[in-house]
């Protein structure tokens, strides 16, 4: 609900340091659209949330130079302390229980990264400005 976003704005910008934004409409546009859902459960849309989260999260889980926990992330990516709310994409997409794999080139991967419809947030971030990216 846009109520409970509105009214958390306020807590999120003084009390956290990392802000992962997705929204339900997204993850509904990515069912039907992108992978092709006509009736998307709550278990899809659970789906695309656990991957999405999974890999913003494997810095904790594998070694690594840049990025190596959560917190090197945020210095890295948030240039002002109020400036932290991320628009999570996700490439390559696949639905619930599909076990099909293909091959993608390295330019089809940053194409798919970037593709408003890969975005986890209905916002067409290319009518802003990015002030930091990171491919993880």
């Amino acid at each position: 609900e846009p109520y409970n976003a509105t009214l958390s704005v306020h807590q999120l910008v003084e009390n956290s340091d990392e802000t992962f934004c997705i929204d339900n409409e997204a993850l509904y546009d990515i069912c039907m659209r992108t992978l092709k859902l006509n009736n998307p459960s709550y278990g899809d849309l659970n789906h695309l949330v656990s991957a999405v989260m999974s890999g913003v999260t494997t810095c904790l889980r594998f070694p690594g130079q840049l990025n190596s926990d959560l917190r090197k992330l945020a210095v890295n990516m948030v240039p002002f302390p109020r400036l932290h709310f991320f628009m999570v994409g996700f490439a390559p997409l696949t639905s619930r229980g599909a076990y099909s794999f293909r091959a993608v080139t390295v330019p089809e991967l940053t194409q798919q990264m970037f593709d408003p419809k890969n975005m986890m947030a209905a916002s067409d971030f290319r009518n802003g400005r990015y002030l930091t990216c990171s491919a993880i």
